[in-house]
């Protein structure tokens, strides 16, 4: 069948479906615990994630995007406002001038994510990123409720970010903003009562660019992304020429603050590791480009690692210029670089120049992760758990437009009035847990899904649960314990077990096929992400896990009222109109689940 055909048959709520009336409604959720069982654990294939599902934006994407395209984007993504907040709170607060070995720490965690995500990617090039994934290896109802918080981290970060713009834009044109340029609405309640027209602008532009070309959006912010890299080496200059090494073992206070590199020991640079990594954050938007890239074997792995490790370089760099401007114990927390000059004879305009630099920095960190976003929802819309309105792909651009506006504007209404407190957390538990569950996934897929013997689930998923335990018995200590003989000793058995594990696990099950594109070292890499992560996860607030709670029980609410039901109609139109995957399998690959449950 072509794809014209795909694109033709009808939505979801047709006038046979779960939404054509309060009659069809009520016995749709009379069956909802059979099409819960039969759903939620339905894994897609590969080919069918690339042939019908994808017909279902109609337009293709058009794969214009090459490896250094991936490059500069993955470097917008990431080299944005977070830097400018995070290295000083880390600093000051944990890791005092060992923050550069934090940063080296915080890389490595990305590099291997980064991993694990473009093995997904040179494989199943499509647009959903995490979702796509996810949806392949453990089902539908983990996708959702994943790209849902997905999404919703995108929306709140995107609309903070957009309005901390106003804030750096003051700083380079010394203005205090926020106070001048924000319109309090008397009668409002506190932190909803400043109406941000800038931010608005800011977004919409940016929507505008994106909704138009995404080749031209890639150029626009590698122009951006360019300018910006100049103001962070002008920074790192700045800093390694005015700065001391005195400042790298001296503190300010040494009658009240520890002296030497490492000041707070390794838990002090283990912990900075935990809060610089929001600044690495963004890397994950470049695997949702896989669609569009031209040759996607070379091009996405060049264009996602590369892009961690030159971030990675940067960030030491600018760590290191400002652990020699000044003292730990003397950097301002909210902000440190522009913080360090203030106080300079002559050298106040510095600080001026940063605020442009970060500028710069959250215009291509927005404008990437919009990019992101829309193509994660596009996806989540062909999938049919979403309406398949989202999903349409402009013929003319070749990009989600619908997805694009929708979320654009969604985004712009909650930057108007909504004072965010997401800026020093970017990325909150919501993203680190997808990253842990990709890692996950790319072990499963490995080693069960894409074997050519179906070797059995159970010693797979026995491996990934047992390690996953351990790392958190190690979090856990790490955290809670007492300093002492009797810590060290437990974080050293709990990192002993957990070697066993992964050298256990290789020795007895059978070494996988080669992938096209394959994470090295497998299976101890994503065994390493998945430790780093939870570590990561058990540093994060109680707010973020309240936050993650709660998005995940909405999540679940729409999924069992709505998108389950949307579904079941999909797949059985698909069903009746005799659609094949790319691999010549007729439907989803729930026979089992329909017919005993979740199984895998």
């Amino acid at each position: 069948m072509d794809k014209g055909a795909l694109v033709q048959q009808p939505h979801p709520n047709n006038n046979n479906g779960s939404f054509s009336s309060l009659r069809a409604y009520g016995r749709a959720l009379a069956q909802a615990p059979r099409r819960l069982a039969r759903r939620a654990c339905a894994a897609s294939s590969p080919g069918e994630e690339m042939s019908r599902v994808r017909a279902r934006s109609g337009a293709d994407m058009a794969r214009r995007l090459r490896w250094h395209d991936l490059v500069g984007l993955g470097l917008g993504g990431m080299v944005g406002a977070g830097v400018f907040v995070t290295t000083g709170r880390a600093t000051r607060l944990y890791a005092g001038p060992g923050v550069v070995v934090s940063y080296a720490i915080a890389g490595l965690c990305a590099l291997l994510s980064a991993f694990c995500y473009t093995e997904f990617a040179v494989d199943m090039p499509v647009a959903g990123g995490a979702f796509s994934y996810l949806r392949v290896t453990f089902g539908e109802l983990a996708a959702f409720l994943t790209g849902a918080n997905l999404i919703m981290e995108y929306v709140f970060s995107n609309a903070a970010v957009a309005r901390s713009f106003t804030a750096y834009l003051g700083t380079a044109v010394g203005v205090d903003a926020p106070s001048k340029w924000r319109i309090v609405v008397p009668g409002l309640p506190k932190g909803f009562n400043e109406v941000d027209l800038v931010a608005v602008g800011v977004i919409l532009l940016i929507s505008v660019c994106i909704c138009y070309s995404t080749k031209e959006s890639s150029v626009v912010n590698m122009v951006l992304t360019a300018v910006h890299v100049a103001f962070i080496l002008f920074i790192i200059v700045m800093g390694f020429w005015r700065g001391d090494t005195h400042n790298l073992t001296h503190p300010a206070d040494p009658e009240h603050n520890p002296g030497g590199f490492f000041p707070h020991g390794a838990a002090g640079v283990f912990n900075g590791a935990a809060m610089v990594y929001l600044s690495y954050i963004g890397y994950d938007a470049v695997s949702t480009m896989a669609e569009e890239v031209e040759r996607p074997s070379r091009d996405i792995p060049v264009g996602v690692s590369g892009s961690v490790i030159l971030v990675t370089i940067l960030y030491c760099l600018m760590a290191a210029s400002m652990s020699m401007l000044l003292p730990y114990d003397a950097i301002d927390t909210e902000a440190p670089f522009s913080g360090a000059f203030k106080g300079s004879s002559g050298w106040g305009w510095v600080s001026n120049v940063i605020g442009a630099g970060a500028s710069l920095g959250i215009l291509t960190s927005l404008m990437v992760a919009m990019l992101g976003q829309a193509r994660y929802l596009c996806v989540i819309g062909r999938s049919g758990v979403m309406p398949a309105w989202l999903a349409r792909v402009h013929p003319r651009t070749a990009t989600p437009i619908n997805a694009s506006v929708f979320l654009g504007f969604f985004t712009a209404a909650l930057a108007l009035f909504t004072e965010l407190d997401v800026l020093l957390n970017l990325v909150s538990i919501g993203t680190l847990f997808v990253f842990y569950m990709v890692a996950n996934a790319v072990v499963y897929r490995r080693y069960v899904s894409s074997s050519s013997d179906r070797s059995p689930a159970w010693p797979t998923l026995a491996f990934l649960a047992a390690f996953s335990l351990i790392a958190l018995c190690f979090t856990l200590l790490w955290q809670f314990a007492p300093s002492g003989a009797a810590k060290t000793a437990l974080l050293a058995a709990c990192g002993a077990a957990a070697v066993a594990t992964v050298a256990a696990f290789q020795a007895l099950v059978p070494t996988p096929e080669k992938m096209t594109w394959g994470t090295p070292a497998m299976p101890w890499t994503p065994a390493a992400s998945v430790f780093l992560n939870v570590f990561l996860l058990g540093s994060l607030d109680r707010p973020s896990y309240v936050r993650f709670g709660f998005f995940t029980a909405a999540a679940l609410l729409v999924y069992v009222f709505y998108s389950v039901h949307a579904s079941h109609d999909a797949d059985e139109i698909a069903a009746a109109a005799g659609v094949v995957d790319g691999g010549g399998n007729g439907k989803v690959q729930d026979e089992e689940a329909a017919a005993g449950g979740c199984k895998v």
